[in-house]
């Protein structure tokens, strides 16, 4: 037997009249001084007692008949079972559990703080009761493991590896679904159920983040001037060329060449131009 057996109980509100009516048995026989029936009736009201369980909504009772695995009752009300049973009562409400921050490295080295947030319930009571010492400590242990073993597994993002296609800090369902499934696999062995799994918290190590913002900004700058520069190369083009088809103007190379040069400052400078007033003729 390594899974959970659902075990049927008896009615409890039977049970209970029983134990009203030895009752009744208890008083009458005393006062009556009848002794054989007396001890017959305070047994029976024993018995039927101590046999009396109550499972609430989403809790179980597990069962056990001197040490060995007798099965669990999943069904929530007023039931009756051997009274020689011993009864381990577990809660099979969904659970939320956040993690502490830890600092681990990606899959190229830089460390990072990360947290993890998950849904967790008891799917099988006789794995979470007898497959582990401690089932809620069994989960902590394993969701810490699962995300150092995720966090090793992708880079931060695609500044690290390029070629990357799933990074922590982008694809968060991927990696979410990653996360699940790892987790899913180490609790499986407790009879534990992962509702949901996601990264809580992720962020770059203190000693190393301002040097990653700081390249993270130069990288930003350097795109944004690409562009700036891919559209100013557009811009001096079509400015020749319609210089050139309408006749306005008829440039030697120095003179277009000096053009290109003045526009390209214009365009791509990070600052106003200021205008200057050229009196004299072209080439002065």
């Amino acid at each position: 037997m390594n899974t959970e057996k659902t075990l049927q109980p008896y009615n409890g509100y039977a049970a209970t009249i029983v134990g009203i009516i030895a009752l009744v048995g208890i008083a009458i026989s005393g006062a009556t001084e009848q002794t054989v029936i007396l001890i017959c009736c305070i047994l029976l009201f024993i018995f039927a007692v101590k046999g009396l369980v109550i499972v609430s909504p989403n809790s179980a009772k597990v069962l056990l008949l001197f040490g060995k695995y007798a099965g669990s009752i999943n069904q929530n009300g007023l039931f009756w079972i051997n009274p020689l049973y011993l009864r381990v009562s577990l809660s099979l409400k969904a659970r939320n559990f956040e993690s502490e921050k830890i600092k681990v490295n990606d899959k190229m080295g830089n460390p990072v703080l990360i947290s993890v947030i998950l849904v967790w319930r008891i799917k099988d009571t006789f794995k979470a009761t007898f497959e582990v010492n401690n089932y809620d400590q069994f989960v902590r242990i394993q969701t810490d493991s699962a995300v150092r073993k995720l966090a090793g597994s992708f880079p931060y993002d695609h500044f690290e590896d390029e070629r990357a296609t799933i990074t922590l800090s982008t694809n968060f369902d991927d990696i979410n679904n990653a996360l699940e499934t790892e987790i899913t696999e180490r609790l499986e062995m407790a009879g534990i159920e992962v509702v949901e799994a996601r990264i809580g918290y992720l962020a770059y190590a203190p000693e190393i983040a301002h040097s990653m913002l700081r390249r993270q900004q130069a990288s930003a700058i350097v795109a944004a001037r690409h562009k700036i520069v891919e559209g100013a190369v557009g811009m001096v083009e079509s400015a020749l060329k319609l210089l050139s088809e309408k006749e306005i103007i008829n440039l030697d190379e120095e003179r277009k060449a000096a053009m290109v040069s003045n526009l390209m400052v214009v365009l791509c400078g990070d600052r106003e131009t200021q205008p200057v007033v050229n009196t004299g003729s072209l080439y002065q």
